[in-house]
């Protein structure tokens, strides 16, 4: 009960009973109690208190008898609590002052009333009279939480302890082996440190229920080792459960890494296998633009595939990098080793793939521009495979540059297949050997085979075009010019025809004396000459045309009739151009005569003695007149006069006048002759 006695030892009370007392049980109890006092307060002794009034004496003394062998030699008195009246006559019969020396403890016989003569009344409980303040359900209630937690935390030790040793000592497996067998305590080290505080908190306040306000004694106090016993299991506990954690952050971290090893020998082992010979397999460009999306096709699988791994690494890195921050330094370098390893593997993989990516791209390109130059030399093909039949000289212009556009086009496409050829092979060329972890010169031979042959059998293309374009140059040059000619000559034609159409309506005067006569002779010599180059002009275009004709091997479309055009007018110019010379001529001779006639001296009668040149003046005069009344006949038979009829006569009632002055002079002339003879 935590009472004492007057030697300052503790009170042992038994409390006996009606029923029947086991004393294997009793005894068992008295163990457990004799075994929570200190060794200190078990030299003071006990004093034991054996309520036997509800009980026989037969128990009492057997009780009594078992105190021998249990405590002998802690007991130093045993009050037997006895009944009133009951055992006076068997005392007699068994004294147990006379058996002290054999008992070693003095038992005496005493009522409960009369039990403070040996003990004070504070220290007794109130079934003796005493004021002592005792719960025995509470006590009972705390010593089994005290119990469980000792029981818990010493059985938590031991395995904290077997834990933490095992981690300390002997090689790296046998401590990881150590571990993995008890990494996990039977109970919980939280729990059992909380049950530990709330009981160290209730010993601490030295009260059992507080039901009086008061600070009541606790029969668990320092003597009964319990406060400190608590103390002393949660200060073990505190540390081992530290070390625990400590452990438990090690293996964690142990554990974490050994994790991360895996994953990055996962990352690095599949991107150095599947993923490498993934690569391995694909090192073609294609030879279309259709197998070259194919293959862009298969490497974006091969990149989604990749992409998986690559996530794994950025989470890895990211866990590394936590690691590195936080961890220790015998860490570092196996993580720092890990990190570089898993980067290396990473990044030279992600490089492989870009230039996988880049080359295929830059071959895509490459055919796309090789089927688009292959597309302009089919259509200037086509082009140069269709006859010309152009309608005018403008059409071949027309066509003739829309044929020079194409070629420009095929030039600069062949241009850019040449740039993105050489482009592709500088990448190629670039292809070291490490790329996909094997020597890749044969298939580079065969892509750069195949874009060397792509471009020559392009430039040979182009070459045989541009051999066809001169041929169809040259060709429709000469067509330009044949239609040029062709033009000219009709345009002579039309100016041959002007200028006998100016010949017969406008050249229609003969002059109104000799000089002037002359000079309209003069000028009409003139006339004839350009009217002789306008017809050579025309004859020359022709025989060109003819030439041309012959060059294109075709048949002139105007030629044909041009040239009998041309000599049908020219015909029909030098037909009136010589009836024009010969009115001329005429002319000049009449008024030659004419003049010479009217412009003699009347004294001179002799120049005029000849009858005969008045009669061929008129002779001329008549006949001009004559020849002025006749149409041009042309050799077709087709008849055309000078003029219009007014301008014809207006000519010859001119000439008409001057004959009459010469009839008048002639008549002039005549009258001195007839009278002579009179006088």
């Amino acid at each position: 009960t935590g009472g004492k006695d007057r030697r300052s030892g503790l009170i042992l009370t038994i409390p006996l009973c009606l029923e029947q007392t086991s004393m294997d049980e009793l005894s068992v109890t008295l163990d457990y109690l004799l075994s929570i006092p200190s060794e200190k307060c078990k030299a003071r002794g006990f004093t034991v208190i054996v309520d036997g009034r509800k009980s026989q004496w037969n128990v009492v003394k057997t009780v009594v008898l078992m105190l021998q062998n249990v405590v002998p030699a802690e007991v130093s008195l045993v009050c037997v609590v006895k009944p009133d009246e009951f055992w006076d006559k068997k005392v007699t019969h068994f004294c147990f002052w006379k058996e002290k020396d054999r008992l070693g403890f003095e038992v005496i016989l005493v009522s409960a009333n009369k039990l403070t003569r040996y003990i004070e009344p504070c220290q007794l409980t109130e079934d003796f009279g005493g004021t002592l303040t005792y719960d025995h359900m509470d006590w009972l209630n705390k010593r089994l939480v005290f119990e469980k937690f000792t029981k818990e935390s010493t059985s938590l030790l031991d395995e904290l302890a077997l834990i933490n040793n095992g981690s300390d000592k002997g090689t790296q497996q046998e401590r990881e082996r150590s571990i993995d067998l008890n990494f996990l305590p039977s109970v919980d080290p939280e729990t059992v440190l909380q049950t530990g505080h709330e009981l160290l908190s209730e010993l601490q306040q030295r009260r059992f229920n507080g039901s009086d306000g008061g600070v009541s004694w606790s029969p668990m106090d320092d003597e009964l080792l319990a406060q400190p016993q608590v103390m002393k299991l949660l200060d073990s506990l505190r540390e081992q459960y530290t070390r625990y954690q400590e452990v438990c952050r090690q293996r964690s971290k142990r554990t974490q890494l050994e994790e991360i090893q895996q994953k990055v020998m996962q990352v690095v082992n599949w991107l150095e296998g599947p993923g490498s010979e993934q690569l391995r397999t694909q090192w073609g460009i294609g030879d279309s633009i259709r197998a070259s999306q194919a293959l862009q096709q298969k490497h974006e699988e091969i990149e989604s595939q990749h992409s998986e791994w690559f996530a794994v690494y950025v989470e890895l890195n990211q866990q590394i990098a936590a690691l590195l921050n936080a961890g220790d330094e015998e860490d570092l370098v196996e993580l720092k080793a890990l990190q570089q390893q898993l980067s290396d593997v990473c990044y030279r993989q992600a490089s492989q793939l870009e230039f996988r990516q880049n080359l295929l791209q830059a071959a895509l390109e490459f055919h796309s521009v090789a089927q688009d130059l292959s597309q302009q030399l089919d259509g200037l093909l086509g082009m140069l495979c269709v006859d010309v039949a152009p309608a005018d000289g403008a059409s071949i212009q027309q066509t003739l540059k829309l044929l020079e556009e194409k070629l420009k086009s095929v030039d600069l496409g062949l241009q850019g297949l040449r740039e993105k050829g050489q482009s592709l092979l500088d990448q190629i060329s670039n292809q070291a050997s490490w790329a996909y972890g094997k020597d890749v010169t044969i298939e580079n031979k065969e892509n750069v085979d195949h874009i060397q042959g792509v471009m020559e059998d392009m430039q040979l293309r182009k070459q045989r075009c541009e051999d066809m374009v001169d041929v169809r140059r040259l060709k429709m040059l000469q067509m330009v010019q044949l239609f040029k000619c062709e033009e000219d000559a009709a345009q002579a034609v039309e100016w041959l025809s002007e200028l006998l159409d100016a010949l017969l309506k406008t050249h229609i005067r003969l002059g109104d004396d000799a000089q002037e006569t002359k000079v309209l002779l003069e000028k009409h010599r003139k006339f004839v000459d350009v009217a002789q180059s306008t017809y050579d002009y025309g004859r020359q275009l022709l025989q060109a045309t003819v030439v041309l004709c012959q060059s294109l091997r075709c048949t002139s479309r105007s030629s044909g009739d041009t040239l009998p055009r041309l000599n049908r007018v020219w015909k029909q110019f030098t037909v009136t151009s010589e009836e024009r010379v010969h009115r001329l001529e005429t002319a000049v001779a009449f008024h030659s005569a004419a003049e010479k006639i009217l412009q003699e001296c009347p004294e001179q009668p002799e120049a005029f003695n000849e009858v005969e040149q008045f009669d061929e003046i008129e002779a001329v005069g008549k006949s001009l007149l004559d020849r002025l009344t006749v149409p041009v006949v042309y050799p077709d038979g087709s008849e055309q006069y000078f003029g219009s009829p007014s301008d014809m006569a207006s000519a010859a009632e001119h000439i008409r006048e001057k004959m009459k002055l010469v009839s008048l002079k002639k008549q002039q002339l005549r009258q001195p002759e007839a009278t002579t003879p009179e006088s």
